[in-house]
């Protein structure tokens, strides 16, 4: 992870309860388990009825339609209008991608966010309206846990109960020592390394224990998923 690469996902939308998937193959399947994991409501699409009738089996998703999303009515009675944000995880098939990146935000869906399978792909779904477009090696569970925690500027999954993450200091640590703080018994995770001001991309590795933290500056973070997910972190202005 490169620790002054901040802010990959600063322009992802706050949390939101409810989402829908688009293309139910490995990256759909991972943002669909990982978003219900977290306790979000997920509809899961595709035109393959063994991918959907899967899904439910596997109990990835709240609910999983079959139906062709190139077909804005079958958007339109599948509820597609009714969601924040929709996933178009149909990164292998350009036609297909941009078509229905192009339906759902036509349908007036507020935030989209679509898989690309190369440079020209992203273009196109940029053109057609993308909010977000993420390249063929972004891995969906990655994914998911930015979607629902935009305030981490940066994440490597270690497995999948833990992570590295990189985050901005919150208001609620301003001002405070490390030692004062106690992560890892408030919140499971270990401070790895700090920047002192929030332009700087030079880190301290493994700080000082009366360190003070400042509200804007980055910590790099190792620990477990469910404590960093009880971290004060707010979303980027």
């Amino acid at each position: 992870m490169n620790l002054s690469s901040l802010g990959f996902f600063r322009n992802l939308r706050p949390p939101n309860r409810q989402f829908a998937v688009i293309g139910l193959g490995r990256f759909g399947r991972a943002v669909c388990a990982t978003l219900n994991s977290l306790g979000y409501e997920v509809l899961g699409i595709d035109t393959n009825e063994q991918r959907v009738v899967q899904a439910l089996t596997d109990e990835i998703a709240a609910h999983a339609l079959q139906l062709d999303s190139t077909q804005p009515i079958a958007l339109k009675e599948a509820g597609i209008p009714d969601f924040d944000t929709v996933i178009v995880a149909i990164g292998n098939y350009v036609e297909e991608s941009v078509i229905t990146t192009l339906n759902v935000k036509e349908l007036g869906v507020s935030y989209v966010v679509a898989k690309a399978s190369s440079e020209i792909h992203g273009k196109l779904l940029d053109r057609v309206g993308a909010d977000h477009v993420v390249s063929r090696s972004m891995n969906g569970l990655f994914l998911a846990r930015s979607l629902t925690r935009p305030g981490i500027l940066d994440r490597f999954e270690l497995d999948p109960d833990h992570s590295i993450v990189e985050v901005r200091v919150p208001a609620a640590f301003d001002q405070k020592t490390i030692v004062e703080l106690d992560l890892r018994n408030n919140f499971g995770v270990t401070l790895l390394a700090l920047s002192h001001r929030e332009s700087d991309d030079k880190f301290e590795i493994n700080p000082s224990p009366v360190t003070r933290l400042r509200k804007g500056a980055v910590m790099v973070m190792i620990g477990s998923n469910k404590g960093i997910d009880r971290l004060p972190i707010t979303p980027p202005e």
